[in-house]
């Protein structure tokens, strides 16, 4: 009989003696995350789950948070709210102003999570000062991805770190037969682009327009400047074939060497590795360009947030789930996979990890240091969603509509933000 076998069975008698029941934490999470790798991830966090005592069981929704903000809902509505959702950003201060969401502190306080956890996550892990939610992982938005081939090819030396820089290199890549950025026009991925754009241009602009939703910055010079690279970059940089292309075969073309330029999160290293394209040979992962001369990062972070339960089992669950994500073992391996760094940021990442992944670490400290870390409004962790939905329907319609002007996005933008006021 081994220690922790004795343990238990004292404990269990014990409890028929007292008459006291034990939980036995048990979860069920529900989630988007339904197929590939992302489900894969899912799987692992539910076998580190059942290993350290927990009952697993998970509710997959696929599609968008939409489908699964729908099926909390429901929940909700019929009076049996999960134990456990995974939610981002806007969503987690929406549901903890309900007042059903469960509180973390004395296991955060215990856990340490505040003197470990990258600061600009804490505003959105604990909405009105208490912890709700766990974080997962940090993705970085603001990445561009570029092909050595394609690069040397054309006559580009090094990789460009400015917007004028970045459309000379261009210039030089059409000229040369290639496609310089690869792209796949649909609302997120326009917005992608638009929000690395002007973040690159005018930081503190990018914070008055897409962290705090203010619609005179909306349409202000500075957001039709960063319209106006937009429409230079789709009507010029980008290719026809980007009309229908799947998202996830972006990268590839900047792989086979067919697109200069990529701009995409780190999500794409997972793509680009599952190709059998090098890093360093195939590709190269650098900062998207900026103005402003300094290491910068646009955050994106999956995160679960708990709610209240009745149930001791659930409520148990709630602490050992939490718990595990947090585990500097799981954030090391579901992040190794899914090509983002972990939420924490006191693990090492010298083993196991991309060099790409190794740079996103020391250029997310080097933001926090320079205060030039933002959240990403296209990956939904800044502004509500109706007012995210507003801006991107109307991205996404400047870049189908040629014939029009940045001036007219701009005001379109604000107008159809200011509606949802």
């Amino acid at each position: 009989m081994t220690f922790t076998w004795k343990a238990s069975a004292g404990l269990l008698t014990f409890a028929l003696l007292s008459g006291t029941a034990l939980a036995e934490p048990k979860t069920n999470l529900l989630h988007q995350w339904a197929t590939g790798s992302d489900a894969a991830a899912i799987a692992k966090l539910g076998e580190m789950y059942t290993a350290a005592g927990g009952k697993w069981e998970q509710t997959s929704i696929a599609g968008h948070t939409s489908n699964t903000l729908a099926k909390l809902r429901a929940d909700v509505i019929a009076g049996n709210a999960p134990p456990a959702v995974q939610l981002k950003g806007p969503e987690i201060a929406e549901w903890n102003a309900t007042g059903m969401t469960a509180n973390l502190d004395e296991l955060a306080a215990a856990e340490g999570w505040e003197k470990v956890v990258a600061p600009e996550l804490l505003p959105v892990m604990k909405p009105t000062g208490n912890w709700v939610a766990a974080p997962m992982n940090i993705h970085r938005i603001n990445w561009l991805w570029s092909s050595p081939k394609v690069l040397k090819a054309a006559g580009v030396e090094g990789i460009p770190k400015t917007w004028a820089e970045f459309n000379a290199a261009c210039e030089k890549v059409v000229a040369s037969g290639k496609i310089c950025i690869s792209h796949s026009t649909a609302d997120w991925t326009d917005s992608t682009v638009l929000e690395v754009v002007l973040y690159g241009q005018d930081i503190d602009l990018y914070r008055k327009a897409f962290v705090e939703g203010d619609v005179d910055a909306l349409r202000s010079d500075g957001m039709v400047k960063a319209l106006t690279q937009l429409r230079l970059m789709t009507s010029k940089y980008m290719d026809p074939g980007m009309v229908g292309r799947d998202w996830d075969s972006m990268s590839a073309l900047v792989g086979r060497g067919d697109a200069a330029f990529h701009i995409m999160g780190d999500w794409t290293i997972g793509l680009l590795t599952a190709a059998g394209f090098k890093e360093g040979v195939d590709y190269n992962c650098t900062q998207a360009p900026t103005d402003w001369g300094k290491p910068g990062f646009i955050l994106n972070s999956d995160s679960v947030v708990f709610f209240k339960q009745k149930d001791p089992d659930f409520i148990e669950g709630q602490q050992l789930l939490a718990k595990t994500i947090l585990s500097p073992e799981f954030q090391t391996v579901f992040n190794q996979a899914k090509g983002s760094i972990p939420a924490r940021l006191d693990v090492d990442l010298s083993h196991g990890f991309n060099p790409c992944q190794q740079l996103s670490q020391k250029d997310l400290q080097a933001s926090i240091d320079g205060n030039t870390l933002v959240r990403s409004m296209a990956h939904n962790m800044t502004i509500p969603q109706k007012f995210r939905g507003a801006i991107m329907d109307q991205v996404t319609e400047f870049v189908n509509t040629p014939a029009m002007t940045p001036e007219q996005a701009a005001t379109a933008i604000a107008d159809a933000v200011e509606a949802q006021m």
